[in-house]
């Protein structure tokens, strides 16, 4: 059953995002979870680009107010140094021993994993929704095809991932839901951050994890 859900999950994502610049690729959730609801999430994107890090934490922070999450950046925990070096697992969990301390329970962390550059050839032909009357018709109108690499488009993929972790003090601190999710040609930084944010809010709306929607029953 669960299959069946997530497959028809990542069916309906493609049609609901046919025009973003984002996709939804892989997706787990912990089977031994059905609803988690946090009372306090930390917003973390991984990048070494401080402005967009900042960018993407602030709207995704907002967005998740908006649904009734309180939801925080991170600039609002860590020190401003924090980043600056590699930190032990010691260290990493004295952190969240005091991010209990200032009342977060879950983390939503998001990074750019890889990049990848891929071919196009989709500008090489008319596509198969265009019908022709005529051999000729057909012929002609697609008979680049032949000199197809004059006409292929490369462009590059990034392969990013969020996930949420669970840090409450009553139970085990583990990983509630994990998604992959690919950016591809992005008219600009602020319209893949916009398109990345909104997969990600429905996902974890769909599955029930921050975002409750009442109006689907429980």
């Amino acid at each position: 059953m669960r299959t069946i859900f997530y497959s028809v999950l990542s069916s309906v994502l493609l049609l609901l995002t046919s025009c973003n610049s984002s996709d939804l690729v892989e997706n787990w959730k912990n089977p031994d979870i059905e609803i988690f609801v946090a009372e306090k999430v930390l917003v973390l994107a991984m990048t070494n680009d401080v402005s967009n890090r900042e960018r993407f934490e602030k709207r995704l922070a907002n967005e998740l107010q908006k649904k009734g999450v309180q939801a925080t950046e991170s600039n609002q925990f860590f020190d401003e140094n924090y980043t600056q070096r590699p930190q032990t697992r010691e260290e990493l969990d004295l952190l969240e021993n005091a991010m209990l301390q200032e009342g977060y329970d879950a983390i939503l962390v998001s990074k750019i994993i890889g990049a990848e550059d891929r071919k196009s050839l989709l500008q090489s032909y008319d596509g198969f929704d265009t019908l022709f009357n005529s051999f000729e018709e057909d012929y002609y109108s697609n008979q680049k095809i032949y000199t197809e690499d004059e006409y292929a488009e490369v462009y590059t993929v990034y392969h990013a991932e969020s996930a949420l972790y669970c840090i409450c003090p009553t139970k085990e601190r583990e990983t509630i839901w994990r998604g992959s999710i690919d950016i591809t040609q992005p008219e600009s930084t602020r319209k893949a951050i916009k398109d990345y944010i909104s997969i990600l809010l429905w996902a974890l709306e769909e599955q029930e994890l921050l975002i409750i929607n009442n109006g689907k029953g429980i």
